[in-house]
């Protein structure tokens, strides 16, 4: 298997500081699709022996260069060798089609990932975990549910993107004539798109922001389209997935068998945030009629908005201290 050959970017373009502490490289693996994925290597200064790993994603139309690597860096600063990738399709990863999004290759680009750390020099391939923020919160607790080599899973503030497509915000659109809408302008969609030789986008994040748009999109807003989260390669700071992009998760329940996870699971969500009840039901699912929930826990964050553990929200809102404690008790 050759891999494509991707423009990655050598310079640091990140939207938070480098850091002293962790050596960084750009690196390429192949997913079991042969898509070529591009990812942020972290690792500690002056590593060796074998150490425990983490893989790092999301949010859901974000890139590594913003909150992943983030959470990459920082985790690699306190002991671990941390990898932040692109998923397939998108950023620098490879793909044919642009801004496209499968449950299926998604949860294959965290298994790849895990693939490329468990052979890498450094990293013990009984130590591996995954993080996973927003919409890829549910993408790895589907990734644990389906790779047995993965230890432990933090889900952050996350999104299970199947539900949200299929039912709507707050399961608003659940019922049968509001899924066949979607499928029908979806598939008509399809054929606007093939005589016109391209695919359509769908938008980012709304911009300009309307004033009185919900609290959540004003959030988005503050994170994806200013300095603060903006990155020219993300998809939700600008033209976001394609208007069909998102299709198949319609009919693609992603935490099917969330109940089976044996290895350790951390889900994490601030109070605020609109997208809470995603992870209070993914929590309430996996341990219901289970036979390992000793090893599951659900941390509420009060006050903390979705977009606060984006990047802390400007109030250290993200956890670190609690992950590496995670991490390193699941890990050892």
């Amino acid at each position: 298997m050759k891999p494509e050959e991707l423009k990655l970017t050598q310079e640091w373009d990140k939207t938070f500081p480098k850091s002293d502490k962790v050596d960084h490289s750009k690196v390429i693996f192949l997913n079991r699709y042969g898509i070529t994925l591009a990812a942020d290597l972290y690792i500690p200064k002056e590593a060796t022996g074998s150490l425990p790993a983490i893989a790092v994603s999301g949010p859901f139309g974000a890139v590594k260069e913003q909150c992943s690597g983030l959470y990459a860096q920082t985790m690699a600063e306190r002991g671990f060798v941390t990898l932040a990738f692109d998923p397939s399709f998108t950023g620098e990863s490879g793909g044919n089609v642009r801004c496209m999004a499968s449950p299926d290759i998604n949860t294959e680009d965290f298994m790849a990932a895990v693939d490329f750390l468990s052979l890498h020099a450094l990293v013990d391939p009984d130590r591996i975990g995954i993080i996973g923020i927003c919409g890829w919160g549910g993408m790895a607790l589907n990734a644990a549910a389906l790779d047995t080599r993965v230890k432990a899973t933090a889900a952050m503030t996350m999104y299970d993107m199947t539900r949200v497509n299929s039912k709507g915000y707050f399961d608003s659109e659940d019922s049968e004539e509001a899924r066949y809408a979607k499928r029908s302008a979806m598939c008509a969609q399809r054929l606007a798109d093939l005589k016109n030789g391209e695919y359509a986008p769908g938008g980012g994040v709304v911009d300009p922001l309307p004033e009185d748009a919900p609290s959540f999109v004003k959030d988005y807003y503050d994170y994806y389209k200013t300095p603060r989260g903006y990155h020219s390669r993300s998809l939700n700071s600008n033209d976001g997935w394609n208007r069909i992009g998102c299709e198949s998760f319609l009919n693609q329940p992603i935490l099917q068998y969330s109940h089976e996870i044996r290895s350790a699971v951390l889900i994490v969500h601030g109070d605020a945030a609109h997208s809470c009840y995603f992870g209070r039901d993914a929590y309430a699912n996996m341990v219901k009629d289970s036979k390992f929930t000793e090893n599951k826990e659900l941390m509420i964050i009060p006050g903390a908005s979705h977009t606060d553990l984006y990047d802390g929200g400007g109030r250290n809102a993200i956890p670190f201290d609690k992950l590496e404690q995670f991490f390193r008790s699941h890990l050892a």
